[in-house]
């Protein structure tokens, strides 16, 4: 469908343009990680004042899993302790660790006012499907199973994450739904990544190919899929799952120039058919990863705000 760009949002394309950065899938995957911090740096707006911000190792069968724990100076307390959000950041399941989403991490701390502990789970392609999966399943039931001693409510446990790391949110949530995990009251889903099959009409479409670009979608999915056969996989695509029926309430948001606008509204829309209670936002006039980049573009700021105000009214 036909896309026009919000006026900053224009800008910072342009400038992304001239800046002659090269393609992700022309580097190694080392070399995209560090483009993609600087980048990062570049666009992530002041971060707000926090109590506190501290590394957290979370034990699993594979190693030790690096987080960040994030404790606003305005916390939702009650009885001692607090809602939180386990966060996985997004980056196609190949870039994007703590560094880059810290800002973000920040933001949505002192927002929901609320702990939010970051997820460094483990990247392809040293780590393939379901590498990230597994930890961010560990990760979550770790921190359910710790929660009185991370000053945490086990019941007002919610999960989310961008792109890649709202894929695996929501695959943490029906993994949970369905026993393999804890209870889980809410999935923060951003542009998420669903299904793998890209037949979407929003990945063919030239007004969607704007920094997160169709080619470099197949080269994330190149090098974190095994092969064609995990497509079909629920926990890679989990818009083939079952049922969506008995999910934790969802915030769903999707981009007007987005690879995955199609995915994310289809997604939100087979939620709320199978009764999930669902808040569906969409910034037509934004491109993917608009969300971390509130420096540059004031509808980032919007979003997080509005976020803030769905994870208060969770509880």
């Amino acid at each position: 469908m036909p896309v026009t760009l919000d006026p900053d949002a224009a800008f910072v394309f342009q400038a992304f343009q001239e800046a002659g950065r090269p393609p992700y899938e022309t580097l190694s995957a080392g070399e995209a990680r560090e483009y993609y911090l600087q980048a990062r740096l570049v666009t992530n707006p002041d971060p707000p004042a926090l109590k506190s911000v501290a590394p957290l190792a979370i034990p699993s069968p594979s190693g030790s899993i690096p987080a960040r724990i994030y404790t606003p100076l305005k916390l939702r307390n009650a009885g001692g302790l607090a809602p939180c959000l386990v966060f996985f950041h997004g980056g196609g399941w190949v870039i994007g660790d703590l560094d880059t989403h810290d800002v973000v991490c920040r933001k949505l701390a002192d927002e929901g006012e609320l702990i939010v502990i970051s997820v460094d789970y483990r990247l392809a392609p040293e780590h393939k499907f379901p590498a990230a999966i597994d930890d961010a399943i560990v990760a979550t039931t770790w921190i359910a199973g710790h929660a009185q001693d991370l000053g945490i409510d086990a019941s007002r446990l919610v999960v989310g994450g961008d792109s890649a790391g709202g894929n695996l949110a929501a695959v943490v949530a029906i993994s949970a739904r369905d026993g393999d995990g804890p209870a889980i009251s809410g999935q923060m889903l951003i542009y998420p990544a669903t299904d793998f099959a890209m037949t979407h009409a929003s990945h063919s479409e030239p007004e969607t190919s704007i920094l997160l670009t169709h080619s470099v979608i197949r080269w994330f999915r190149d090098h974190y899929l095994n092969g064609i056969s995990d497509i079909g996989d629920w926990r890679a695509s989990p818009a083939r799952a079952k049922t969506f029926a008995g999910l934790p309430p969802a915030y769903v948001l999707t981009a007007g120039a987005d690879p995955l606008r199609d995915e994310g509204d289809e997604y939100a829309r087979r939620l709320k058919e199978a009764g999930v209670a669902v808040t569906w936002r969409t910034f037509p006039g934004q491109f993917h990863g608009f969300f971390t980049m509130g420096k540059l573009l004031q509808q980032a700021n919007v979003a997080a705000g509005e976020i803030g105000a769905w994870l208060k009214a969770l509880g």
